[in-house]
């Protein structure tokens, strides 16, 4: 591969100035090619700062394909600093590192099982970023998706797209070489004509008013700005979920002496997964229309979970219309997940498709009348580049399109790369599928379902919560069937969901509770006033939260890898 590294200051005399190196490989009709400067035969390269933003574009002359674009800044790393790198999408684990440890969360067996082995067949290597991004093995090297930043007890330096549109972001701290680097995924990508490479800004500040800033440059706001109590039938039937438990558990719920905003229908419902209007007539007889009306009369409203550009090989959507669906470059449906046995996405570029979705939706809040969608999956959507597009537009393109289609209606969305929904959703999954179990997993993807990286996503991700969305946490469960983590793991989960989320389910039929169940429920389902001043490592594996309860300083200190609760005060 050749490299070009090009030491040039800009913006002197603004208000950060950064010595920037570009790392620049290029194709020309199938020739690899480096340039001595950032104007070349084949194009010229447009940098700019203004103020704290940077930015750069390309005018080709001819069709060009960047291989590799990046910026390189000097960065003067310390021990006392902790770096925060965001995962690919909503499950990926999200963590504040130390500047001597290793990121570690995929190991090397699952690297090569996934993209190695038959698995990679069924898309066991689609729902992260194993197909476009190496993952690091030196210490010192941490790298994430759209933003990051370096704190210094509460300062952070901020590093942050501004526009994922024109190819997602890749920011990396490399402490061995005292850079941060700022990457594109362009793949895909002819240039043509004028388009813009990267939109970044460099922000530094307090915590909170850092990521105020950040947001305000965005140009979000927060669509939804009630936190809600609830349920999803999702962790108790999973994909066996009947009409029969959805009543039980409704009457349940409704009995219970606390503000219960919403009652959420997971999958199961649908013939087969893509078959969003075909009802499984045997496990839901009264069909989803009876359903929604119930729930309004509990004082609920109705929330429908969908995977709406997923469909698996037996649905009558992919049996009927292959050509809706995501190809490869042989023409051949390409799966993009391995959830129920391999799934298929529909090309949201096809109009044929969007007419689908659209339908869906339609039937599903207007007809349905169901309130809320909790819109899954969504990651398929962008796994390929095609149509010329990157992933990252194809992303925002899919999160337009979802916004039009639901209207005012509430999204709740899931499985999505995150910086494209910012604003397009009312509440978002930011971190894995609790386990019934609590352990911290070896040799599994990154994706996977740990309540471990559940909990360390709602922790390091809470500076979403009240400016992209409002935060999911995912469920807190206090029944003591199906389940194998001690009543103290649960009831320490419903508090650090209670302490950092802004959407709190469960999925237990509370008639079976207890006292000591009863009471953690009611005190999660509270909606007290919580405010996070500290939440950080103190130690091996030790999370220690220091926060204010209704007004109260309040502290928290936990093993995240055992779930055992060390004090409370």
């Amino acid at each position: 591969m050749v490299v070009l590294f090009n030491n040039i200051y800009i913006g002197k005399d603004m208000e950060i100035s950064m010595n920037i190196s570009y790392r620049i490989v290029y194709e020309v009709q199938g020739e690899v090619f480096k340039a001595s400067s950032l104007k070349t035969a084949h194009f010229e390269i447009k940098a700019q700062q203004k103020g704290n933003i940077f930015e750069a574009s390309i005018v080709p002359n001819e069709p060009v394909k960047i291989l590799d674009f990046s910026i390189r800044i000097p960065y003067s790393f310390s021990q006392e600093n902790r770096i925060f790198v965001n995962g690919y999408q909503s499950w990926t684990d999200s963590i504040e590192y130390a500047p001597d440890e290793q990121m570690s969360e995929q190991s090397r067996l699952t690297e090569f099982m996934v993209m190695k082995t038959p698995l990679k067949l069924i898309g066991m290597n689609k729902s992260g970023d194993n197909l476009f991004h190496k993952y690091p093995r030196d210490k010192g090297v941490f790298y994430g998706w759209s933003y990051g930043y370096v704190r210094n007890d509460n300062r952070v330096d901020l590093f942050a797209s501004l526009n994922e549109r024109c190819g997602y972001t890749i920011v990396t701290f490399d402490v061995n070489n005292s850079s941060v680097i700022i990457g594109k995924d362009l793949e895909g990508v002819i240039f043509e004509t004028e388009k813009m490479l990267i939109s970044f800004v460099k922000l530094e500040g307090e915590y909170d008013e850092a990521f105020d800033e950040y947001f305000e440059l965005l140009g979000v706001e927060c669509r939804e700005r009630k936190k809600r109590n609830g349920y999803t039938t999702w962790y108790n039937y999973y994909g066996s979920v009947t009409q029969k438990d959805v009543m039980r558990d409704l009457d349940s719920m409704s009995k219970i002496d606390a503000e219960i905003d919403c009652f959420q229908i997971d999958d199961g419902y649908q013939r087969a997964v893509g078959d969003w209007l075909i009802t499984d007539k045997k496990k839901f007889p009264d069909g989803m229309k009876s359903i929604a009306d119930t729930i309004h009369e509990k004082g609920m409203i109705a929330g429908l979970w969908l995977a709406p550009f997923a469909g698996v090989s037996r649905s009558e959507l992919f049996k009927n219309h292959k050509d809706w669906f995501i190809t490869d470059s042989n023409g051949k449906p390409y799966k993009t997940g391995h959830n129920w046995g391999g799934f298929y996405s529909l090309d949201i570029y096809n109009p044929q498709a969007r007419e689908y979705i659209k339908n869906v939706f339609n039937t599903v809040l207007y007809e349905w009348g169901y309130d809320l969608v909790k819109l899954d999956f969504l990651y398929g959507a962008c796994v390929l580049p095609m149509h010329n597009k990157t992933r990252g537009e194809i992303m925002c393109d899919a999160m337009d399109l979802l916004r039009e289609c639901c209207g005012d209606k509430l999204i709740l969305g899931c499985g999505v790369p995150l910086m494209p929904a910012f604003g397009k959703v009312d509440y978002c999954r930011i971190g894995s599928d609790i386990a019934l179990d609590w352990k911290w997993k070896k040799h599994t993807t990154r994706e996977d379902v740990s309540t471990p990286h559940a909990v360390c996503n709602a922790i390091f991700r809470r500076h979403l919560d009240g400016r992209a969305w409002l935060n999911d946490p995912d469920v807190f469960l206090l029944r003591d069937s199906n389940i194998k983590t001690s009543f103290e793991q649960r009831a320490l989960l419903s508090k650090i969901n209670s302490i950092f989320g802004s959407l709190l389910f469960t999925s237990d039929d509370t008639a079976q509770y207890g006292e000591a169940q009863l009471n953690a429920l009611l005190d999660a389902f509270a909606k007290k006033d919580y405010a996070v001043s500290r939440a950080e490592f103190v130690g091996n594996d030790i999370m220690q939260v220091e926060y204010e309860e209704d007004g109260e300083p309040m502290q928290l200190k936990f093993n995240i890898k055992t779930g055992e609760r060390l004090s409370i005060k």
